[in-house]
């Protein structure tokens, strides 16, 4: 199976002096995802925990929302010529009676880029598929003080063990409403790192996960609000910017959306109930 990190020599210039030395690269590879036989999409990136990016690659295009859905996930044999396996392709089989979506090439254009559609066929699409809304639970409402998001950045940094061996990695962390870390996941792609989060927690069983912080280490794409909104998770933060059509998607779906979270500052482009703000924001 490929490897997270991989060795590649280079020429390294420091004040003038020139030397050859190894340097520790992450290991980046295509991953085709299979549904019941057939190729639904392809993605680069860093092998690992390939059946959870699967699953949760799934889970934000609706078609599966909890463990029963998924009857299993394989690594294909026979991938190359030769007939051995390259650990590059998976086949994700659901379980009896789960509807399988067809399989068009429009479908696989908004699947891999979340492009090929307008902005609000787009935002349609995923307030149409998502299995639950962001609701606060009346006995479980989810409240977040901003020193503690303020800390996440760090927390998800010092857990970031790959990145701090190659500094080419992004990362996924879910977090409680407290800041306790509950998983961290690292990839070559930061929709990879998401979706090996989201499909760890449906084959926990743990989705919806209508109590938890997603913190993103780059920023919050459209992409990445739909994945948060799909899985159910009521807050996203990124230590970078968001796109126009995240803002525009979190506040269609009531999912709260923070960017440039570092330090103790921060923007809230959506969903500021869920602060605990203490008094009304001004405006300027």
């Amino acid at each position: 199976m490929g490897r997270v990190t991989e060795r590649r020599k280079v020429i390294r210039i420091r004040d003038g002096a020139v030397s050859t030395r190894p340097d520790t690269l992450v290991a980046e590879e295509p991953l085709e995802i299979r549904l019941n036989g057939k190729p639904l999409a392809i993605t680069m990136r860093t092998p690992g925990d390939d059946f959870a990016l699967a699953a949760g690659f799934l889970v934000s295009e609706g078609v599966m929302a909890a463990a029963d859905d998924l009857a299993n996930i394989v690594y294909c044999a026979g991938a190359t010529e030769d007939g051995s396996n390259t650990y590059n392709v998976v086949d994700v089989r659901l379980a009896d009676g789960v509807p399988v979506p067809e399989i068009t090439l429009e479908r696989n254009v908004y699947t891999t880029s979340s492009c090929g559609l307008c902005g609000k066929a787009s935002l349609d699409a995923v307030r149409t598929q998502a299995r639950w809304k962001l609701d606060d639970s009346p006995g479980t409402p989810v409240r977040i003080e901003p020193a503690t998001l303020a800390a996440l950045p760090d927390r998800l940094r010092a857990a970031q063990r790959v990145f701090e061996r190659t500094g080419g990695l992004h990362a996924a962390a879910l977090f409680t409403a407290d800041g306790e870390l509950l998983d961290i996941r690292e990839d070559v792609g930061r929709h990879n790192a998401v979706d090996k989060i989201v499909g760890r927690a449906l084959q926990q069983g743990l989705l919806p996960l209508s109590s938890c912080v997603l913190m993103v280490s780059g920023r919050a794409s459209f992409e990445l609000a739909q994945k948060a909104v799909m899985a159910g998770i009521p807050v996203l933060a990124a230590v970078s910017a968001p796109s126009s059509l995240a803002v525009d998607l979190a506040a269609e779906t009531g999912l709260t959306l923070v960017g440039f979270l570092r330090g103790s500052s921060m923007n809230v482009y959506a969903g500021e109930h869920r602060l605990a703000l203490g008094s009304a924001a001004t405006t300027g």
